[in-house]
């Protein structure tokens, strides 16, 4: 990773989405204490949604509406197809890469090592989404899209998994299960399954796609007030088309359903809306800057951030050598908060942190891109 000057002309609400979404991964992966977390800020047990299951497809989607921002312009100047890919790949392989040091930190116990994770999955759908970019008219891509979606639906309700039949959506029995436990034995978050498995990395590929689309309406030559219009519009039906599909086909961000796609690309085109609505068309920016300083850095602030809550979680302080973090927790924010509202305030907390941190590197026009 190197830093990189901040380049000119730049949709500073893209930036604060992206923003946002980091933010929100920080906020809801650092409780004080796993006991005593708001219903908010858990992700749903199984089917269904919180404000939480948003969080990652947010990201992909922003994603998605970057790509033809970065590549368009390089295209536009005269660079080479064949050199955006070799970018791609390199691209995608550190992202992999670092989401593999991230799990295996401190202790790099390879032998039990999680192969995928937040950062592999962006990788790998950032290795299928972009070069489809590139090489695909968006015809093609919304066919692909279709397929990819229908395909997976089709996989998980008719085709039979041993010992569980087929349409078994329950976190063993489900297809995607299955097949991560045949590839990658017990390499599981869960053991058993992993919330961002093999098969349903090609659901998430359209979360991407569909957030290229958006970037290529945003990129087009309508007012901004029909973009808005646009953006709105196409998150409502992403929402009832999704909410639509839920009926047979359940929202559930574990299995990265058909119908969560929908409905969480729904939900990213009008909170997105709202921020270029508010951002671009009437030039209220002022507000956004902790969220933009946040996104102009994203990457290098997840994997900082996730860093330092390992350390914290295994270094022993004290008599009774608690962690790091449970003797912050239990000394500076629950005896005045309560065992709540103090694992609230803890990962309130780490967010202002990291925002400080950030800050610093936004003044000093650092930006750690890869």
């Amino acid at each position: 990773m190197t830093p990189k000057e901040l380049p000119s002309g730049r949709l500073l609400s893209l930036d604060a989405y992206r923003g946002l979404t980091i933010a929100g991964m920080i906020l809801v992966n650092n409780p004080g204490n796993w006991s005593h977390v708001y219903a908010p800020l858990r992700h749903a047990e199984w089917h269904g949604w919180t404000p939480t299951d948003l969080v990652f497809p947010f990201f992909l989607f922003i994603v998605g509406v970057a790509i033809p921002f970065s590549f368009g312009k390089r295209l536009e100047r005269g660079d080479s197809r064949g050199g955006l890919l070799r970018h791609i790949v390199r691209r995608s392989a550190i992202l992999f890469g670092l989401g593999l040091f991230l799990a295996a930190f401190p202790r790099f116990e390879l032998g039990s090592l999680r192969i995928m994770g937040v950062l592999q999955r962006i990788g790998l759908v950032y290795l299928v989404a972009a070069p489809a970019f590139l090489f695909l008219g968006r015809r093609s891509r919304a066919l692909l899209s279709v397929v990819l979606l229908l395909g997976y639906w089709a996989l998980l309700t008719l085709v039979p998994v041993p010992g569980f039949g087929a349409g078994d959506l329950s976190p063993e029995g489900n297809l995607g299960a299955y097949l991560d436990r045949m590839i990658l034995g017990d390499r599981l978050w869960q053991g058993t399954w992993d919330p961002e498995g093999l098969l349903s990395t090609l659901p998430a590929v359209v979360t991407t796609l569909l957030g290229i689309f958006t970037g290529e309406w945003l990129r087009g030559s309508r007012n901004p007030t029909e973009k808005v219009v646009g953006l709105l519009a196409a998150g409502v039906v992403g929402i009832v088309a999704g909410l639509a599909w839920d009926l047979v086909f359940p929202i559930n961000k574990n299995i990265w359903t058909s119908s969560y796609v929908l409905f969480t690309a729904g939900m990213g085109l009008l909170l997105l809306g709202s921020f270029f609505w508010t951002m671009e068309v009437k030039g209220l920016k002022t507000w956004a800057h902790p969220f933009v300083v946040y996104g102009m850095n994203a990457i290098a602030v997840y994997v900082a951030s996730g860093l330092l809550a390992r350390l914290m979680g295994i270094i022993r302080v004290g008599q009774d050598e608690v962690s790091l973090k449970g003797w912050i927790y239990g000394n500076l924010f629950e005896p005045w908060a309560g065992p709540l509202n103090g694992s609230l305030f803890f990962a309130l907390s780490y967010v202002g942190f990291w925002l400080g941190m950030m800050w610093i590197l936004h003044r000093k026009r650092i930006f750690i891109k890869i």
